[in-house]
């Protein structure tokens, strides 16, 4: 890539994640929100999950709802089944598989690794959804790992373009999302540099799957991400991602919205009042129910 941008991002803080469980009892390590990071606006949360040990992740995420924002499902290994209330189901298949749900204004739904034994492997980002699309009507979009458009470079770089535009051209698999992500799964070789437009005042970050970066343009501190590391980039028009050794690497970044936040378990709304109508109305079915609900293929 030979086009030149003229403001580089700096790595300006480095998240290393606390290990918890969420649902019945997977376990996982959660870098948003975190003490030192409680929210990257429009990024509400981001989970890591990664066990061969089915004790830590069969039992899954039986039916919850949302509310207000949207939840993305990126797998790496395994495969996870949903279904929800609106009567969509399917399945996130491995190595790849993405599930984009726009929660809106309510759904219950369900997410269960299929296997019983195996490598599950993936991430679950929660993206914040502006005050006028908080109650939409809850859809999804979802794409088998085939259908992730991949952008192959002649030094060996692998980049599969989920969501957003990269800067020759390849456009992602999911679109239509009000915060304008970009998210991208990078393969780098050792010892090659990437770079990629980044529009200025995005808030975005580098999560190290694997492997070792050096972010150029930061000369004043510490650059370097190590795997299971997440690193907040600074305002820029662009990223310079130098490989250490051979890395594989989520890049995100997303519209500031600029609105209050106010979260309780799993509803994200702009009031206390907002949240409070939001456990009225799921207590009173207006979400529908999971077990009410026949299979069908989303």
């Amino acid at each position: 890539m030979t086009t030149i941008f003229k403001k580089p991002r700096q790595l300006i803080r480095i998240i290393r994640g606390s290990d918890t469980q969420d649902g019945a009892g997977v376990q996982l390590t959660r870098f948003i929100p975190s003490h030192s990071l409680p929210l990257l606006d429009p990024f509400l949360l981001l989970d890591s999950f990664r066990s061969n040990n089915p004790q830590d992740y069969i039992a899954g995420f039986p039916p919850h709802p949302h509310r207000g924002f949207e939840t993305v499902t990126y797998l790496l290994a395994g495969r996870v089944r949903h279904r929800d209330s609106a009567g969509h189901s399917g399945v996130v298949e491995e190595a790849g598989g993405v599930q984009w749900m726009t929660a809106g204004r309510g759904i219950e739904h369900s997410e269960m690794p299929e296997q019983e034994q195996g490598l599950l492997e993936g991430f679950q980002l929660w993206v914040n959804l502006p005050a006028a699309q908080k109650m939409a009507t809850p859809c999804y979009q979802e794409f088998a790992p085939q259908e992730i458009p991949l952008e192959p470079h002649e030094n060996g770089t692998r980049i599969q373009v989920i969501a957003g535009q990269t800067a020759c051209g390849t456009r992602g698999a999911v679109n239509g999302i009000s915060v304008q992500p970009l998210y991208l799964d990078i393969a780098l070789p050792a010892g090659e540099t990437y770079q990629e437009r980044l529009a200025s005042g995005h808030n975005a970050f580098i999560y190290l799957i694997s492997g070792s970066l050096t972010i150029a343009g930061d000369k004043t501190q510490n650059n370097r991400i190590e795997p299971r590391q997440l690193g907040v980039l600074s305002d820029g028009d662009s990223v310079v991602i130098e490989a250490n050794q051979a890395s594989r690497l989520l890049l995100l970044a997303g519209r500031p919205i600029g609105e209050p936040v106010v979260r309780h378990g799993p509803f994200v709304m702009n009031s206390t009042e907002q949240i409070e109508q939001a456990y009225r109305d799921y207590q009173a079915g207006l979400f529908g129910r999971l077990d009410e609900t026949p299979d069908a293929v989303a």
